[in-house]
């Protein structure tokens, strides 16, 4: 597997290892995953003792099968295979799905069946983003319990008003935040580490926990019931994992696999370590061993870095939804939002506004009906364990697509899928605990994503039907002497044949056409940034008309004035002034009919409700509201 395939389809984009790259890497990827030690160990050790006061073969077992699982699912298969499942430098569900070319998939096809997969995916990032932030942060203000169990009401009304506050800063950009990420979290990882490495010296037999046999033999002797338990828990440890592919295009997998295999793996294990040594020399203190691994001047400090740690987990997790978001919106599988760049010079940083209040109500709502980090335990990893399964599915049809050898990647891709079903089978026993709560969300989102785009599809297949070929039209319109008046116009168009829909209303109504015309249609590629070279295409019509075609990568925001301001500078437009061009936009009402065969009605209605409260067309793609004329159109779906 360590073979690239040098070919068209699959382009290096390797970036060079920087120091600088990878500190950024600590804030924004291993945010979630490096604040884990808070809760996965004592959620672990619970499981293994029933909640009694651990034994030692239970604390061995436990530290090792944490131990292992990094390696295994965060180490080997995240860092190793799945980061070189790269499009054009781009990771994450989306990137994949753009990969397999399965957007435009013929229903009932088995790229049809990975899209209905991959969008799963997708949605389960959303059912993970609102219990992260809530389970992190929670665990982190219950170290005020540790010095002060008289506090122990007041943890749930501070984490709220934390995350309220977090919520809320999003719309003012993050860019301060953003610049503190990975100072603050290399510091964070450097005191989990000291604190482990006082945790050793309390009972350094816990280094036998190194071996994995201990981990393999408690799971074995244990009892079914107590084993999945522990495989469940121990699952805590390495959700996050996924970010390191996420986030791949922000930093190239070189930084991201520095990072972890220098700083995040060794601080990690230190500590998961340092908590099992204290847990043999006190078993006792089984309820919140990390935070009694420092000392207990430090505690109150301690727990005020960790609630910041938290909140830059949780950052991270909010601003990869809005990435999600955008990039969905681009390929077509979520209705236009409005998005806001807070900070153009920053990498992601955008705001949705919808999406962030959303996912705030989600939050919060978790730490309502949970309360605790220990009823949150249930209700965190399934939503993970099942995307990392379609993650590694998805990897290998990759794997096959750029010609790797078949039995390489069954082997590979295999191995690591019986881990992911593992983790899964166990992490589902947890269904009526809470796990039911991500995948309810998830599942909400996954059903808005198919109703929209089998609705655009179904409004795309009623636009066809009535426009009519360019050249038909144009001469028809010179027949019956249509008046031609000074000026130019771009009409929007969703196809690259045919005339849009709003030039037929505009002259059917007006009954004059503008002397220089322009058909306007935006294409979104499957690859993150469209090249210069492919961005602009015009095709010539006839005399004074012609058809622009401008393509965008899915990571980009279409901005259709500044590319035709960039064709008019190259001379491949001639005679537009974009000052007083007019943009001639389709303002569009869906209508739900019976009728026509499509969606249920009731299905239909929500696709239309949808579409009622997409961002407007005009300011999506930048185009300045004095030049615009909408004219409307009815189509039933």
């Amino acid at each position: 597997m360590e073979r690239a395939i040098e070919s068209a389809e699959r382009p290096s984009h390797a970036r060079p290892v920087s120091v600088a790259a990878s500190l950024g890497a600590l804030g924004i990827v291993y945010g979630d995953i490096g604040t884990s030690p808070l809760y996965a160990l004592k959620e672990t050790i619970k499981a293994a003792s029933g909640g009694h006061a651990p034994g030692r073969e239970a604390v061995l077992g436990s530290v090792s099968l944490i131990l292992w699982s990094l390696v295994l699912v965060v180490a080997l298969k995240y860092a190793t295979l799945i980061l070189r499942a790269d499009n054009r430098g781009e990771g994450g569900i989306v990137a994949m799905l753009a990969l397999l070319h399965v957007r435009h998939a013929p229903a009932r096809s088995w790229r049809a069946l990975l899209l209905v997969v991959g969008l799963v995916g997708a949605a389960l990032l959303y059912g993970d983003g609102a219990i992260t932030p809530a389970i992190s942060v929670l665990s982190a203000v219950e170290g005020l319990k540790v010095d002060a169990p008289g506090l122990a009401p007041f943890v749930v009304p501070i984490t709220i008003v934390i995350l309220i506050g977090l919520f809320s800063v999003q719309r003012r950009g993050t860019g301060f935040i953003g610049r503190i990420f990975g100072p603050v979290m290399l510091a964070w990882f450097a005191a989990i580490a000291l604190l482990g490495v006082a945790g050793i010296l309390r009972d350094p037999g816990i280094l036998a926990a190194l071996n994995p046999w201990h981990a393999v033999h408690h799971l074995l002797s244990a009892g079914t019931h107590v084993s999945f338990g522990m495989l469940g828990a121990a699952f805590l440890a390495v959700t996050g994992g996924e970010a390191m592919y996420a986030d791949m295009g922000h930093f190239g997998r070189g930084p991201i696999r520095a990072a972890w295999f220098s700083v995040v793996l060794p601080a990690l294990a230190l500590n998961y370590l340092g908590q099992g040594g204290l847990l043999l020399a006190s078993p006792g203190d089984a309820e919140n061993p990390f935070f009694q691994l420092a000392p207990d001047w430090s505690h109150y400090p301690l727990v005020a870095f960790a609630t910041l740690a938290t909140v830059i987990a949780s950052q991270a997790i909010i601003s990869g939804a809005f990435s999600l978001t955008q990039q969905a919106i681009q390929l077509g599988f979520f209705p236009r939002m409005r998005i806001t760049h807070t900070a153009s010079h920053e990498i992601g940083q955008i705001y949705v506004p919808i999406v962030n209040w959303l996912l705030a109500i989600a939050t919060l709502g978790a730490v309502l009906a949970f309360g605790s980090s220990d009823a949150l335990a249930g209700a965190y990893g399934i939503a993970v364990s099942l995307l990392m399964v379609i993650t590694t599915l998805l990897a290998a049809l990759i794997a096959l697509q750029w010609g790797f050898n078949p039995v390489l990647v069954i082997a590979a891709n295999g191995a690591f899928l019986i881990v992911d079903l593992i983790f899964f089978s166990a992490n589902s026993t947890k269904f009526l605990e809470g796990g039911w709560f991500p995948l309810v969300l998830a599942a909400g989102v996954a059903f808005l994503m198919f109703t929209w785009r089998r609705g655009a599809m179904l409004v795309e297949a009623g636009r066809s039907q009535r426009r009519e070929p360019e050249h038909a039209f144009l001469q028809r319109i010179e027949e019956r002497h249509v008046p031609r008046i000074a000026g130019s116009a771009a009409f929007l168009s969703h196809a690259d044949e045919g005339v849009p829909i709003p030039m037929m209303s505009f002259v059917r109504h007006v009954q004059v056409l503008q002397e220089r015309v322009l058909l306007v249609t935006v294409k979104t590629k499957d690859i993150p940034e469209a090249s210069p070279d492919e961005r602009i295409q015009v095709i010539p019509v006839c005399e004074n008309v012609d058809r622009v075609i401008l393509r965008f990568g899915f990571m980009e925001s279409p901005h259709v004035p500044a590319a035709l301001a960039e064709a008019v500078a190259e001379g491949r437009l001639a005679g537009i002034d974009l000052d007083r061009l007019t943009y001639c936009i389709g303002r569009e009402t869906v209508v739900a009919s019976t009728r026509k065969p499509g969606m249920p009605a009731w299905r239909e209605e929500i696709f239309a409700l949808m579409q009622r409260n997409a961002e407007e067309t005009a300011s999506y793609f930048c185009v300045p509201a004095q030049q615009v004329v909408e004219i409307g159109t009815e189509i039933e779906v």
